[in-house]
């Protein structure tokens, strides 16, 4: 039968499927017998007999002493059945922020679970529905009708997380650790979380990308999505350790040199597109926390009137010209990833010679593997390469829709007006999809005369710009031998196409092959 539920949400449903029993009439038993033995299963994991019986358990409980598990049902700020340094270990997979709303979600088995387990232990059902007030979660629904309902969910989600680990550093022993699992896009949710882990009291020791979702999940499959998440070894901050406040100017290079270490062991495990941005975030974040607290010898500029109405309005304080956040740290980290992309890329050292629109451009596509992506990640990436998200690439190379920002080809930008001059004097993607615009719609010939004319095509810029895309952009049919875009990113395939085919005529001896095509033969072989 299928899954009720197949993404993060419970969405109504027209049709439904029916189960084909081997037996006519045995389909109930079979439910209420599939039922009966996970719960017997669960009982004798906690009972004496369980603990006595199986090798789960390394220590074997003698008859009649006490299970050696002990489960409770309270909220995670609240452990008051729980003494003050007793824990040698607290391992936490919290909420992500708005990633998904656990509670609303409960309720579909909340209310059959009730009069059910319900009857055994009455106690875990006293509500009518589950709790969505003490959920630590970013909710807007819990502030609806009020101004700035985003954020105050946001706000409502950082306090809720501080109070947790606040609780968990304090039942936790002092040689203690604590194991937070974290996986987010939106740096904002990374900042919330570091931010409740240092008022707690905790220093991030190490962290570690460990892959979690399936190639073919539903919740990633065709998104911008990552699929491996960051453990955060976190370990409880001596005494003696952040008594002086140290400069963020001085913490900055340490932060940039620790991603730098790092960076590469990262991509040599298979850790690539978003994820390699979001591993980074464990060593940038290790650093910052080892010399909190801290602040600027320099004041930063104040940010524009919008920003700064947002920033008020989800912290409720005055904009501090020396304050540091953990974002800063991101911040860096997500720097030097661009860096290590950029050269990757094109197979050289330093790109200074790719324009920060083309950067921008490439970027994008080989950390979102998607035309489609948050508008938050774009603007963070934009200050990466140093370039207007709003004032020099929407309307230009994409287009903001909703909270999300889409990639545009060289066709749609054709169309739209978008393209600025064919000799990339403002951006050089402007000449790749001058020429591959002219090759879907003429010839190959026709494209490399329109170089030729611009005068560009032996030109170390537009070179280094044709081999980045051409490593970024999903690759056609006719070079992988089956589609590998889909939906929006078909027409990006189709640039890739023409560009491929251009550079095979003309840039062979200039332009090595897309070292993405041979990756795509090793899979297919």
């Amino acid at each position: 039968m299928v899954n009720t539920f197949d993404s993060h949400n419970f969405a109504m449903r027209w049709a439904y499927a029916e189960m084909a029993f081997a037996v006519e009439g045995f389909g109930y038993d079979w439910v209420v017998g599939q039922t009966a033995e996970s719960i017997e299963r669960i009982c004798k994991l906690v009972s004496r007999e369980g603990a006595n019986a199986g090798t789960l358990f390394a220590e074997k409980a003698g008859a009649g002493t006490e299970p050696s598990i002990i489960i409770t049902c309270k909220p995670a700020d609240l452990l008051d059945n729980i003494s003050d340094a007793s824990v040698d270990a607290v391992v936490m997979d919290p909420p992500y922020g708005a990633n998904v709303m656990y509670a609303e979600l409960s309720d579909f088995f909340y209310v059959w679970l009730k009069r059910t387990a319900g009857l055994v232990m009455p106690e875990l059902f006293t509500r009518f529905l589950t709790d969505k007030v003490g959920e630590a979660v970013a909710n807007k629904a819990k502030f609806k009708g009020q101004k700035g309902a985003d954020a105050l969910a946001n706000r409502d989600y950082q306090e809720k997380m501080a109070a947790i680990f606040a609780e968990s550093r304090r039942v936790l022993k002092p040689d203690g650790i604590m194991t937070v699992m974290f996986t987010h896009k939106d740096t904002s949710a990374w900042d919330a979380l570091t931010k409740g882990l240092i008022e707690a009291g905790f220093i991030i020791t190490a962290s570690w990308p460990v892959n979690t979702e399936a190639e073919g999940s539903l919740h990633i499959k065709d998104k911008a999505a990552a699929n491996s998440t960051i453990f955060l070894v976190c370990r409880p901050r001596l005494a003696e350790q952040g008594d002086d406040t140290t400069y963020w100017e001085d913490v900055e290079p340490l932060v940039a040199k620790a991603v730098r270490t790092r960076v590469e062991e990262f991509q040599k495990a298979g850790i690539g597109g978003v994820d390699l941005y979001l591993a980074s975030f464990g060593p940038a974040l290790e650093e910052f926390s080892r010399h909190w607290p801290l602040k600027r010898g320099t004041p930063r500029p104040e940010p524009l009137a919008k920003k700064r109405r947002k920033q008020a309005e989800l912290f409720e304080e005055e904009f501090d010209p020396y304050a540091v956040t953990p974002e800063d740290a991101l911040d860096a980290a997500r720097r030097e990833v661009k860096t290590w992309r950029l050269n990757q890329l094109t197979h050289t050292k330093g790109r200074g010679d790719l324009d920060a629109t083309t950067s921008w451009f490439v970027l994008a596509w080989d950390a979102f593997k998607a035309p489609v992506f948050s508008y938050d990640e774009g603007l963070r990436l934009a200050r990466a390469v140093g370039a207007d998200l709003d004032g020099q690439l929407i309307g230009r190379i994409c287009e903001k829709k909703g909270s999300d920002i889409k990639l545009w080809d060289s066709a749609t930008r054709a169309a739209k007006s978008g393209l600025g001059p064919a000799d990339g004097s403002r951006a050089m993607i402007d000449a790749i999809h001058h020429a591959a615009h002219r090759a879907r719609t003429r010839t190959l010939d026709a494209a490399l005369d329109l170089l030729k004319d611009a005068g560009i095509e032996n030109d170390p810029q537009f070179l280094a710009a044709l081999e980045a895309v051409l490593e970024v952009l999903p690759p056609s049919r006719n070079f992988v031998g089956f589609d590998v875009a889909t939906g929006d990113a078909k027409s990006a395939a189709d640039d890739f196409d023409a560009l491929e085919k251009l550079r095979r005529l003309a840039f062979s001896d200039k332009v090595d092959e897309p070292q993405q095509l041979s990756l795509f033969v090793e899979e297919a072989a």
